[in-house]
């Protein structure tokens, strides 16, 4: 499957074997985002194969993302591409805009396969917010989260909120979110923010390793095991206990059926 228009919007998209890799590739705006990248992710997300089961997200040179284009504060950007541009949209109009560009991020909850962000330098606003979306953050050691939006006068809304939270607890999110203060790896790590910090170096070759891992086990194992975990926490014990029991027998006819082929 082919995106002919993904280098016009700062992306490269490659499948090898089980693995995809998605590349935010405006380095020389530190791989700033857009609407129509976001759309592009979106499109992206709708075509992966089912024989992807790893989805590795990273940035072209020494930052991840450095959040939202600047160009949409701009009085001259027209369109969607601005911010004026969705305020001259009714409400209902702006809402349906921003749920479009929120589906860029959403896909990468997709139980049929595991996705990493590899972070390397800053992950800021719209940057944070799409390594949140990855079931996974493995970033080096000078990797810099912040929530950026607050000091515009804006929310997070490209899907952020709820995953911070899962990770860090209620108090320490809305800390995190109303100060945009920068959240540095290694206390990242320490609060739950992100997997595993390593050298810079390091990152691509253990991003490639966890990667080999997860697309190691036998077919459909690790996303009826992410399909188990998503939303266990909102479950009471016993629904969990049924769903984990509905699994295992999947997996046993999955097992006797490759035995007996």
């Amino acid at each position: 499957m082919t995106f002919p228009d993904l280098a016009a919007v700062g992306l490269a998209y490659s499948v090898t074997g089980a693995v995809a890799t998605i590349t935010l590739d405006r380095p020389e705006v530190r791989n700033a985002q857009t609407p129509a990248m976001w759309k592009a992710l979106a499109a992206i997300g709708r075509e992966i194969p089912d024989e992807v089961r790893v989805v590795v997200v990273t940035g072209a040179g020494p930052t991840f993302s450095a959040g939202l284009d600047r160009a949409m504060l701009d009085p001259a950007t027209e369109g969607e591409e601005s911010v004026i541009g969705l305020l001259q949209l009714s409400d209902e109009d702006a809402s349906a805009a921003i749920d479009e560009f929120q589906q860029g991020f959403t896909f990468l909850r997709d139980p049929r396969f595991v996705s990493i962000a590899a972070v390397r330098g800053y992950a800021v606003g719209a940057g944070f917010q799409l390594a949140l979306s990855c079931d996974l953050r493995v970033v080096s050691e000078d990797a810099q989260f912040s929530m950026k939006e607050s000091a515009l006068g804006l929310v997070p809304d490209l899907t952020g909120t709820k995953p911070l939270v899962e990770c860090v607890g209620y108090a320490r999110a809305l800390e995190i979110c109303a100060t945009a203060r920068m959240v540095g790896a290694r206390e990242a790590a320490e609060i739950g923010l992100v997997n595993r910090v390593v050298a810079s170096d390091d990152l691509d070759v253990t991003v490639a390793e966890l990667a080999a891992a997860l697309a190691a086990p036998m077919l459909d194992v690790v996303s009826e095991t992410k399909t188990l975990l998503q939303g266990a926490a909102d479950r009471d014990l016993d629904e969990q206990r049924r769903l984990e029991r509905e699994a295992q027998v999947r997996r046993f006819r999955a097992l006797a059926a490759a035995l007996a082929g």
